[in-house]
């Protein structure tokens, strides 16, 4: 079995990697990719020690499986050059998640759609991931009608460029920016750049991305919020359905959901938070209660690690599942 890591030296390309570790992918040879500035440098994992390569070189070898996590440009012009030569590829930007050809996959819901022909696969947005692993068994169960969600989004979404804004800013160093305003103790509604409608790409994300996987009929309203958290995205998600529920059976439902936990325990001080969910794989949910200003409606709090389960988890999780399955040849 050979991996590509293509984007190797990036923040998510770092995760991906040590995901790779931590479920134990049946690994033969791992090629680690990255831009032209970085081939022959070497990076060390495992306790070994790797040359890093060139997209071209990657290619050649023809690897099972590559995980793409270098923005969409790349993936765009890259990745149907691997899948021409066997190679599947899962592809963490969002150059083919609303391509009708293409699969939008959350394994824990929807990773029996994958067949052996499908050559790229998209993973999600990381602030739908979370959300959607959450609406899935409620859906299921009492259909969703309407979904109204603000998310209070890491820094680490953006890039290192805006770890290092923070960190100059909580330094009082000058450095380049990667926010039109200061971070540090401030909120900025702006995540990613706005469309004509006056939505950003990251809230239309959640609004198309969230009808792919589920349902096209469920409506979808977001506001995408930038705040000073160094990991992990929150998310408070009001969800109307058509039928009523029972709040002990919304945590039945939750609690027997692969990969969420439920905290939700007001009388200890129990709910998600960031501080607690960075570095782990599973998504947070908790502040479970009824919306009182109107029938069948739901609010709560959503908590993941945008860097594990928002991109380098379910990535992973994808490979696990077409090894598994053998939908490649290995």
């Amino acid at each position: 079995m050979k991996i590509a890591v293509v984007g190797a030296t990036g923040l998510v390309g770092g995760e991906i990697l040590d995901v790779v570790e931590e479920y134990n992918l049946p690994v033969d040879e791992l090629l680690i990719v990255a831009s032209k500035r970085s081939v022959g440098k070497t990076l060390t994992y495992k306790g070994n020690t790797y040359k890093i390569i060139s997209i071209e070189d990657a290619i050649e070898q023809k690897p099972e499986i590559a995980i793409f996590s270098a923005g969409g440009s790349t993936s765009l012009e890259w990745a149907p050059k691997f899948a021409e030569v066997g190679t599947t590829v899962i592809d963490n930007s969002s150059a083919w998640r609303m391509s009708p050809d293409h699969k939008l996959i959350v394994p824990e819901i929807n990773a029996d759609l994958i067949t052996e022909n499908d050559k790229i696969i998209a993973n999600p947005n990381c602030s739908t991931i979370q959300m959607v692993m959450v609406l899935a068994p409620l859906h299921k169960k009492y259909k969703i009608k309407r979904v109204v969600v603000s998310t209070y989004q890491s820094i680490s979404g953006t890039g290192m460029k805006a770890i290092t804004q923070m960190e100059n800013e909580m330094n009082e160093r000058e450095g380049e920016m990667a926010y039109p305003y200061p971070i540090v103790g401030n909120c900025l509604p702006h995540c990613d750049v706005f469309e004509d409608n006056g939505y950003t790409k990251e809230e239309m994300k959640l609004t198309n991305e969230t009808k792919k996987i589920l349902d096209p009929s469920i409506q979808v309203t977001a506001t995408a919020v930038r705040v000073p958290v160094s990991g992990g995205h929150s998310e408070s998600v009001n969800i109307e359905f058509e039928n009523d529920f029972d709040l002990s059976e919304v945590r039945r439902l939750l609690h027997e959901m692969d990969g969420v936990v439920v905290q939700d325990n007001p009388d200890t001080n129990t709910y998600p938070m960031p501080l607690y969910a960075k570095g782990k794989n599973d998504v947070f949910v908790g502040r479970i209660r009824r919306d009182e200003t109107q029938a069948n409606t739901l609010n709560l709090w959503i908590v993941a690690d945008n860097l594990r389960k928002g991109a380098a988890t379910n990535a992973v999780q994808i490979a696990k599942y077409i090894i598994e399955k053998h939908l490649i040849s290995a």
